[in-house]
């Protein structure tokens, strides 16, 4: 199984997020610097300020949240969700856009790093 790790300005905002909006659960929390969360076989580390991830550089830069590189997550009913997600106050990048596989749109975390939610055609 693979694992992702996020960049989180807060490690609490980011686990209530990916829990009560995206259906993920924690496995484990290292206070505020890193928790675990898992949605079927993706397993999510989000790394706050004090974990060993978010450490700068050689070079000197800072890991920090954002960026495009993205978690993609297969959802029925894009509509519904996305509905649902802007009711409660989530942030989208853009709106629902079409492709030859499907239809997407991407909503940013409370720390900015974006998640690709994705229906297929």
């Amino acid at each position: 199984m693979a694992a992702f790790r996020y960049i989180v300005a807060n490690v609490d905002q980011a686990v209530d997020f990916y829990c009560r909006f995206l259906g993920f659960a924690v496995e484990k929390q290292f206070g505020p610097a890193m928790a675990i969360v898992r949605r079927d076989d993706i397993s999510l580390w989000l790394a706050g300020p004090p974990s060993s991830a978010a450490r700068p550089m050689p070079d000197g830069r800072i890991p920090e949240p954002g960026g495009w590189a993205r978690l993609v997550l297969t959802v029925e009913r894009l509509d519904e969700v996305v509905g649902q997600l802007r009711a409660a106050g989530a942030s989208f990048r853009n709106d629902i856009v079409s492709g030859p596989g499907g239809r997407q749109i991407l909503i940013d975390d409370p720390c900015g790093n974006p998640v690709e939610l994705f229906e297929p055609a």
